[in-house]
């Protein structure tokens, strides 16, 4: 099982990023997912999750309304769309399946003017 996140970056408060995770070595449209940061000085927080099929999504308080997380099972990809982002979303994002508990390298986040 591989998970490779790519997309982070740059970006000045009220900008939009997206990030992907390419999943590799498993059947990956047969599990949930999960997005995951850290920010500085705190613990990792989930942040979002959807079910293998795209039907089931939740969402952290902390970014419910600003955030959508997305799949496409035909191309193995799990998507973080963020939309106008705060300084507080500066951080490492990492996806996960809960199932085996396998999660990705992580990729930097970093809001700023």
């Amino acid at each position: 099982v591989q998970l490779v996140e790519s997309g982070g970056g740059l970006v000045q408060p009220g900008g939009s990023l997206r990030l992907s995770c390419t999943g590799s070595g498993y059947s990956f449209r047969s599990y949930n997912m999960e997005w995951h940061r850290q920010s500085p000085g705190k613990e990792r927080e989930l942040v979002a999750s959807i079910s293998n099929s795209g039907y089931y999504i939740k969402y952290s308080d902390s970014v419910k309304g600003h955030f959508a997380i997305s799949r496409d099972n035909d191309k193995n990809i799990v998507y973080l769309q963020m939309n106008d982002l705060k300084s507080e979303d500066t951080g490492v994002y990492y996806c996960r399946r809960p199932n085996g508990d396998y999660w990705g390298q992580g990729s930097q986040v970093t809001v700023a003017s």
